[in-house]
């Protein structure tokens, strides 16, 4: 009797019941407890964020090397991609922290990014970065004030079409001045250098292109802790 107590003891401790008139439920499996691991979570992401900006700061960059609006040493230049071997690394580095950053101030606000919260927007948001990237190599205009306006019109229409959220312009503007005042760095150092500077050794259109690079990689950043959140609890509620 006392066995038959015990075996059923250990079966009922080995199972988690859901509630009443509900059959038990099992204990999570190592899949589960995988996914829903916060840590891995941020390296799948950052990695992600990282690959997106490797590739955007090779093609982007390759543009604004053939147009000669920036002038790398002979000596540092890839043969294949037209760039210096560290400019890729370093924009895919601050692509994952930007990233990573944004849902984290929205968490922290709590206030969750709700406008167009969907993959076609955020392709539609990367299109436009390109454009604009693409315009200020290829477009011609009369002086580079004219350029640098309209530059920061289309960056500040992208913000509004994209996201319009106050912490996003905000750190959009914020991380847009870093951007600039280190790239007057590595020119002051001779790393590279722009063909025409109008401003302090770089271009003065050059802070509207870093705030479209940084809504645009703050999208996809919301997107993909979007997508794994849905993608958590899709899981949790199948097990």
């Amino acid at each position: 009797m006392s066995l038959t107590l015990t075996a059923m003891s250990d079966s009922a401790a080995g199972e988690q019941w859901a509630g009443p008139g509900q059959g038990p439920r099992q204990p999570r499996g190592p899949y589960i407890s995988c996914i829903t691991n916060r840590s891995t979570n941020l390296l799948i992401r950052g990695f992600m964020l990282f690959s997106v900006g490797v590739f955007l700061a090779l093609v982007l960059n390759l543009l604004q090397v053939q147009r000669n609006v920036t002038l790398f040493p002979p000596d540092v230049l890839s043969s294949i991609f037209s760039s210096a071997w560290w400019v890729p690394p370093c924009c895919g580095t601050a692509s994952a922290l930007i990233g990573l950053l944004y849902p984290c101030i929205d968490s922290r606000l709590g206030e969750p990014h709700k406008f167009k919260r969907e993959w076609s927007s955020v392709m539609r948001c990367v299109a436009v970065f390109v454009g604009i990237n693409h315009a200020s190599a290829k477009v011609d205009f009369a002086n580079n004030v004219q350029l640098s306006l309209t530059l920061a019109a289309l960056s500040i229409g992208l913000w509004w079409t994209f996201d319009r959220s106050r912490s996003g312009f905000g750190l959009g503007v914020t991380i847009a001045l870093l951007a600039t005042l280190a790239t007057q760095l590595l020119v002051y150092n001779g790393l590279f250098q722009y063909t025409s500077p109008d401003f302090l050794y770089i271009r003065s259109w050059l802070p509207c292109i870093f705030f479209a690079g940084v809504i645009t990689m703050g999208n996809i950043g919301r997107q993909l802790a979007l997508y794994e959140y849905k993608f958590i609890q899709e899981k949790m509620h199948q097990d």
